[in-house]
């Protein structure tokens, strides 16, 4: 016996529009943070670019049309000042991207309490600072989306990874809790963890031999592009994703898929 489907269609192209809405990058001034704010004009938002060095946001700002602000993301206080610059400017905040985060690969036995301090600050603790403030106004405008960069770090252990996978693997934690506090306002929260991406600090510090051991271990034997990573955090916030909160998306070309011991190429696998 037939069944027959007579759902309504999404206009699945308009779904990833942002036409009239919002968007605040935190950390927009290089990288994966400008590409971020790249992708949300392409599809119509008005984007604040927010960055520790205001040179750098106002370039980007420029180069899209929208507003520049800076801030020390690290300092509750100045978090909650410039989110509300920019809503005051933009009208409001319908979605935030948060990809500030910086690595220091220290052994455990070598890394001193600032060394641990800085971690946690610079991929939680502002993060949560990002959370509290945001969520606050996005309740009173009615809702939105939050995603933050997170880490495959935050999944997976590696040497000299401890502080900075437990600063990221307690930043998917909190995205989970968020998710379910602010359900309840009509704001999503979730994450993307990337893996190996090519961003210009990466380029500028990777050893040539250091990139080809890299390459090896992704299935896809590329490190990502920022875009490819924008791309991701684009979805996150558009109603591509309306039905998804409290999640974190892995991004590595597959570098966290791959059975953990080496057994040799099997059949139809390359080397």
């Amino acid at each position: 016996m037939a069944i027959t489907d007579d759902s309504v269609v999404p206009d699945y192209a308009g779904l990833i529009r942002l036409d009239g809405k919002s968007v605040v990058v935190l950390g927009a001034g290089q990288g994966i943070g400008r590409q971020a704010t790249h992708a949300a004009a392409a599809v119509g938002a008005r984007v604040a670019c927010v960055d520790a060095d205001i040179a750098r946001a106002q370039s980007v700002a420029d180069e899209l049309g929208g507003c520049a602000f800076a801030a020390d993301a690290m300092r509750a206080e100045e978090m909650e000042s410039v989110l509300g610059q920019a809503a005051r400017a933009l009208g409001k905040i319908d979605a935030l991207i948060d990809i500030i985060g910086m690595p220091r690969y220290v052994p455990i036995m070598e890394m001193s309490d600032a060394d641990w301090d800085f971690q946690l600050d610079i991929s939680l603790r502002q993060a949560f600072h990002a959370l509290r403030a945001g969520g606050k106004l996005m309740r009173e405008s009615g809702g939105g989306a939050m995603v933050f960069v997170s880490s495959i770090s935050g999944i997976m252990g590696a040497p000299r990874h401890s502080a900075y996978g437990a600063a990221k693997a307690g930043l998917n934690s909190l995205i989970r809790s968020a998710a379910t506090e602010m359900a309840r306002y009509q704001i999503r929260v979730n994450g993307v963890a990337p893996g190996l991406i090519w961003t210009p600090r990466i380029a500028g510090s990777m050893q040539t031999d250091a990139l080809a051991a890299a390459k090896k271990s992704i299935p896809l034997r590329r490190p990502g592009q920022p875009s490819e990573i924008a791309s991701a955090l684009l979805f996150m916030i558009s109603d591509l994703s309306a039905y998804i909160t409290g999640q974190t998306l892995v991004v590595d070309g597959g570098a966290s898929v791959g059975f953990p011991i080496n057994m040799g190429a099997g059949p139809g696998v390359s080397k």
